[in-house]
């Protein structure tokens, strides 16, 4: 949790200016500046690269998982979550006598007596972000997120002592896989807790009392937003337990004027189609599916530049066409996996007698270390979705053409000597569903009880004349 001092700058918008809550956000900057803050590069050292010992250059490999580098995605996600925070604050001056009463009453019991600024008219905005798992969804929220404080501290305020010490800015929390509002109000509850490095609080036995108590704690500490992930646990059933959830959150935006931030796997978007009435709630702010990087992107393109001057082989191997259509392929446009993908070839090659990067090194290292990812569902599904340029399309499994002696230095005598099959053994012998891939795990002896076990295999395919060709 990150908690800073208030420092006040002139707001940008009339209507925006006098406002603590505002004027204490970070400045707004140009998009270059903000991505400066997104971003990280480790040093990097062409000495290092040089280095006699292979095991120094192995320990540098680590500084590949520091890389962040932001995406063309997140700058209309960052000015949306900029935008919703601020229209939210606007309608909660803290010096307003109309966010006094608001701060004072219940919400459905405040007094017909109406301030002399008006009663209390939320502004709160609904924000979706949907996409498959290992698409970026996470990296990107928790980037923007950061960018600004979680808790702001407030003293005085133009020479005025103001009431109120702390400003939450965000939080964020998971869906319930039950789609029980309690659980949710006791997970925000928590959290708020823990933003504001308070005691627990005890929650209420019902829950209409529990709602008005979160109700009461989220008014007091000025939330900004607040982020829900996993949405995709909200699978409507006939007990109506996900509608009740839904009509809570709404309820913070509609009468609290909390701006709400979904992040989902698909098919939430189908939930919000079918059963949300309010569908327009969800997408007021924002709305956006993430999806992987195509091979034409210029977002992959950028990516992969950047992640591929992170090299600590002693020979530096300049980055082709091929290699960059190979480790698109193998990491079907995962930028984790990629990264995972990239730094594992590097640690299989350094300490060999030819340390190039090569398609066969990407190969060996997707297999060890993506080898459990590359067998989800998720993934398969992937593969599906991307779509590399006309004419650049390559089979993952193919046998590339390599001058490499090997990317296995452990010098064990058992391990493969043909390095165009190193990586479908690999990752074999650790998969965790080998006797699923033995479509027949009974054809030796059912070869031994045919007439002619030698056509019998052929006909399998088991027995090639000329394997070459036909493979």
């Amino acid at each position: 949790m990150r908690t800073e001092k208030a420092v006040y700058q002139d707001a940008i918008l009339p209507e925006h200016q006098g406002n603590p809550l505002i004027e204490a956000l970070p400045m707004k900057q140009g998009w270059e500046n903000v991505m400066g803050s997104f971003s990280n590069y480790p040093d990097y050292s062409e000495e290092i690269a040089e280095h006699p010992d292979p095991l120094i250059r192995d320990e540098y490999l680590n500084r590949i998982e520091e890389i962040r580098q932001p995406l063309t995605d997140y700058e209309a996600c960052f000015r949306a979550v900029e935008r919703a925070i601020k229209k939210g604050y606007s309608a909660k001056n803290p010096l307003s006598p109309t966010t006094a009463q608001f701060l004072h009453y219940l919400v459905d019991e405040k007094p017909n007596i109406e301030p002399r600024t008006g009663f209390f008219q939320p502004k709160g905005d609904g924000l979706t972000l949907i996409g498959e798992s290992g698409v970026g969804k996470t990296s990107m929220i928790e980037q923007v997120l950061n960018y600004f404080p979680n808790v702001i501290e407030h003293e005085t305020y133009q020479g005025q002592v103001l009431e109120f010490r702390k400003q939450v800015v965000w939080i964020k929390v998971d869906c319930p896989s039950n789609s029980s509002v309690r659980d949710l109000c006791e997970e925000i509850l928590s959290t708020l807790d823990l933003t504001l490095d308070r005691e627990k609080t005890k929650a209420a036995r019902t829950i209409g009392a529990l709602i008005r108590q979160l109700e009461q704690c989220m008014k007091s500490s000025f939330i900004g937003m607040l982020v829900i992930d996993e949405m995709q646990n909200l699978k409507f059933k006939r007990t109506g337990g996900e509608n009740n959830l839904l009509r809570f959150l709404h309820r913070l935006v509609n009468k609290l004027g909390v701006p709400l931030f979904f992040v989902a796997n698909p098919p939430f978007e189908q939930s919000l189609f079918k059963e949300l009435k309010a569908a327009r709630r969800a997408e007021s702010g924002y709305h956006h599916t993430m999806s992987v990087l195509a091979r034409d992107s210029a977002s992959w393109n950028a990516f992969v530049e950047q992640l591929w001057q992170y090299q600590w082989t002693n020979v530096y191997t300049d980055l082709t066409d091929e290699l960059n259509d190979d480790l698109h392929t193998l990491s079907v446009g995962n930028i984790d996996m990629a990264s995972r993908t990239y730094r594992e070839a590097q640690r299989l090659l350094i300490g060999t007698h030819d340390e190039r990067m090569t398609s066969t090194a990407l190969t060996s290292g997707n297999a060890v270390a993506c080898g459990l990812s590359r067998q989800t569902e998720e993934v398969n599904e992937l593969k599906m979705v991307i779509s590399l340029p006309k004419g650049k399309q390559r089979n993952v499994h193919r046998v590339a053409k390599s001058t490499i002696k090997t990317v296995d230095k452990t010098g064990d005598i058992m391990k493969p000597q043909h390095p165009e099959f190193a990586s479908q053994l690999i990752e074999l012998v650790g998969s965790v569903d080998l006797l699923s891939r033995i479509r027949n795990p009974d054809l030796c002896q059912q070869a031994s009880e045919a007439n002619n076990p030698i056509d019998y295999l052929r006909a399998k395919k088991l027995m090639l004349e000329n394997p070459l060709e036909e493979l």
